[in-house]
């Protein structure tokens, strides 16, 4: 060969490839470097083995190659030429026997583009096997629509055929390997009669025939593993798409692409693409509840659109008045039923699963521990539960929750649940399952909240359980599973539950100063009053009055409702005894008229607390009583007073007191550590102020205390504004103002909002003061009766 250009004769494609590098006086090497073709790909294609490399492929040779237009499209015509079929296969056997595509998909672009790039990797020659891409997902997510669109894109890329298998894996005869294999065989052009009759035979001669061939496969609604891998025959250059709602976690070497329900935007889109942009955009709030009804399930929204093309007078609110009602039956068009999708799957579980699966639509929110799968079925452990959890999941029945080692459902999925417990199970058996669950997230939940008491030699320990083995574990569980346990205790007092109602609610009290939000603790303490009142019990009525006491004036603001709350709970403690409960109710007394400007505290109230939790032998409570007081006299302008009152409480609240320290502990002093803080800084001692408030702050944010980490950037934001440091003033208030709005502290936020409006003034900008001042202005309009 030499440095000329091959001639218009060469008819193979590796000769013009060896002849245009030369001529270009480059090495394998060198091109490769210039092509981003691998070096392996362009030995194969020169040595013949890679007889015809894509298009892509063959673009990207052709700079470094200086290739003209002319000898570029001769190199792609040569590479044509490799692909053609073996005599006696002919081509058209396997092309045109997909699905139609349909024109309105929408939602799968980025899914669609990792199926292309997979396809795209089949093309530099380096693969000894093809690659297998596993479409799986909850039943209705489009998952065939998907592998249809696909095998029509890449017609260029798969010149030798498409094929699309149906594999019935949902029916009640799954299609057999050894059939499916006799189909592909004929497809690629062998005689019946040329067939082998073993299936391992049938599978190495697709292989042989597949080996240099560019093809898709298609094999739709897979049944499981053993069904599937007889039939992963496709060559280097093949590409096979399984889609099945099995997860088919045993197949080696695949590619998985979990497919789940549109986002709000892919929903609407697909609803507009159906019926009509304008239509859409008329009832937008109609639109947005009907696609929301429909789960975002793909099938579920298409069987709407359907229904509303087929009516075009409807107004979408009249299928949304439909949905609310009768979802599962209002989802079906034709012969397209969500209904009848799901019970394909549902019927393929174990009795075991199935039954699980009924019974997880009573957990009150969206997700679960396997705890809860455990208790509703009683299982002996949670390794037998999670065995039919993973078979949920396995079968899309089920996700995985993005917390660690919980499960969802999808909203269609569980209505549909509902519907098979009601039908399959006896109300009885139902009851009895709903009061497991109930009692267990109870029982849990108060063992979670007294890993938050003090170690004050006075609140019970906490009880370890398999559900977490310390504290954060403990946090973490209240956290995740507040809406679960929730719901479980609101349950229990409709029953008459009440001890266990009363029991949760004590263990939360000091729980409620780290997590939760306003709302969650009056109605737990609101309903425990209650309990307590039932049961005629005048010591946990006036402990949970003065629980209570405390939600209305910390957290919502309410002083006058507190006071009223804290003279009950005293009443209560008074007519019991109990000399602990009387002191937290002066306590939580004296807290409320610091709240209310019309209510003069009296200084004899904090005396009055101290000395009778002296007598209860309780000196956390005396030195909360002594905190208290010397809040007073900061109020009152007696700074050094205070001063010294603060110090002992410090030192107090600083020490251990027995037993392993507890974030409580660590709340509590920096509560104190805070309101000494603002003490020092009225007797100008702004860095010693700072350094205090820091320390709280940095014990709040150890425990995740959003109250408490809200109040100290509130303290620390103003001491920074008084330093002259705006920018850092400024983004503790910020801080500060987005925890208040969180957890509902409404009046705490607007009072922020209006510290950092005057900052904004200082700082030159009227234009953020304006907007602060204004939003805490809508809040104060809004703030209304309690939650």
């Amino acid at each position: 060969m030499t440095n000329a250009a091959p001639g218009r004769a060469a008819t193979s494609f590796r000769v013009l490839l060896k002849g245009y590098r030369v001529r270009a006086d480059l090495t394998q090497e060198e091109l490769a470097e210039g092509s981003g073709v691998s070096v392996r790909a362009i030995s194969d294609m020169e040595r013949g083995i890679a007889k015809s490399p894509q298009r892509r492929t063959i673009e990207a040779l052709a700079a470094p190659l200086s290739l003209t237009d002319e000898e570029l499209t001769g190199l792609q015509k040569a590479a044509r030429r490799g692909r053609a079929p073996s005599p006696g296969i002919p081509k058209t056997h396997l092309i045109g026997v997909l699905p139609a595509d349909v024109d309105d998909l929408t939602g799968r672009e980025s899914d669609l583009d990792a199926l292309r790039a997979l396809s795209a990797d089949l093309c530099d020659g380096r693969r000894r096997s093809g690659r297998v891409a596993i479409l799986s997902g909850p039943p209705g997510t489009g998952k065939t629509t998907l592998a249809v669109r696909v095998a029509h894109n890449l017609t260029e890329e798969f010149p030798d055929g498409r094929l699309f298998l149906k594999l019935r894996g949902m029916s009640a005869e799954p299609a057999n390997p050894a059939d499916v294999l006799h189909l592909i065989l004929r497809s690629l052009g062998v005689d019946a009669v040329r067939i082998p009759a073993d299936p391992e035979d049938r599978a190495g001669l697709c292989r042989s025939l597949l080996r240099d061939r560019a093809v898709l496969i298609v094999l739709d609604d897979a049944a499981d593993e053993a069904q599937v891998r007889p039939l992963l025959v496709g060559g280097p250059r093949c590409l096979t798409l399984v889609t099945g709602r099995q997860m088919l976690v045993g197949l080696e070497c695949a590619s998985r692409l979990p497919l789940d329900v549109f986002g709000e935007h892919d929903a609407l889109s697909l609803l507009a693409a159906i019926i009509g942009a304008d239509r859409v955009a008329r009832e937008r709030q109609a639109a947005l509840e009907l696609v929301e009804l429909c789960g975002r399930l793909p099938l579920a929204l298409r069987i709407a659109g359907n229904r509303l093309a087929s009516r075009p007078t409807w107004p979408l609110s009249r299928l949304v008045d439909q949905l609310r009602g009768r979802r599962l039956t209002t989802l079906t068009a034709g012969d397209l039923c969500v209904r009848s999708v799901f019970e394909l799957s549902y019927r393929q579980l174990s009795p075991n699963a199935a039954m699980m699966f009924r019974r997880l639509s009573l957990v009150p929110a969206a997700d679960f521990p396997v705890g809860a799968a455990m208790t509703l079925v009683e299982a002996s452990d949670e390794d037998d539960a999670a065995v039919f959890l993973e078979e949920l999941a396995d079968a899309s029945l089920l996700q995985t929750s993005q917390e660690n080692g919980r499960h969802q459902f999808h909203d269609l999925l569980r209505v549909f649940a509902t519907e098979r417990l009601a039908r399959e199970e006896s109300p009885e058996v139902v009851a009895s399952a709903e009061k497991r669950l109930s009692d267990w997230l109870v029982r849990t939940a108060t063992a979670a909240g007294r890993y938050f008491h003090p170690t004050d030699g006075v609140s019970p320990l906490p009880v370890a359980t398999p559900s977490f083995g310390d504290h954060t574990g403990a946090g973490r569980w209240l956290e995740v599973e507040l809406k679960n346990w929730l719901a479980a205790v609101k349950s229990a007092a409709a029953r008459g539950d009440h001890r266990p109602v009363l029991d949760l609610a004590e263990s939360m009290h000091w729980y409620s100063e780290i997590g939760g939000t306003a709302s969650v603790w009056y109605d737990v303490f609101g309903l425990a009053v209650n309990s307590a009142i039932a049961l005629g019990s005048k010591r946990d009525e006036a402990v949970h009055r003065n629980y209570l006491s405390w939600v209305q004036a910390s957290l919502h603001d309410r002083a006058e409702e507190s006071i009223r709350m804290a003279r009950l709970a005293w009443d209560a403690a008074v007519e019991a005894g109990d000399r602990r409960e009387q002191g937290w109710a002066r306590v939580y007394l004296t807290s409320a008229h610091a709240r209310d400007a019309d209510a003069t505290t009296s200084p004899k109230l904090f005396d009055e607390a101290a000395r009778l939790f002296e007598e209860a032998g309780y000196p956390l409570g005396v030195h909360v009583a002594r905190t208290m007081r010397a809040s007073y006299w900061y109020r009152n302008g007696r700074f050094a007073d205070a001063a010294e009152e603060f110090d002992v409480c410090v030192r107090y609240f600083a020490q251990e007191h027995g037993g392993t320290r507890t974030p409580v502990d660590d709340t509590n002093y920096a509560y104190v550590l805070l309101r000494s803080a603002q003490n020092l800084a009225a007797l100008d001692a702004p860095d010693r102020a700072l350094t205090q408030g820091e320390t709280a702050l940095a014990l709040f944010r150890r425990h995740g205390a959003a109250m408490g980490q809200a109040r100290a950037l509130q303290e620390t934001g103003r001491f920074l504004r008084r330093q002259g440091d705006h920018a850092n003033a400024h983004r503790r208030l910020s801080e500060a103002e987005e925890l208040y709005e969180r957890i509902g502290l409404t009046q705490a936020q607007i009072d922020t909002l209006g510290e950092r409006a005057a900052l904004a003034d200082e700082r030159g900008d009227p234009a953020s003061a304006r907007a602060d001042r204004e939003r805490a202005r809508g809040l104060g309009d809004r703030l209304g009766g309690v939650p």
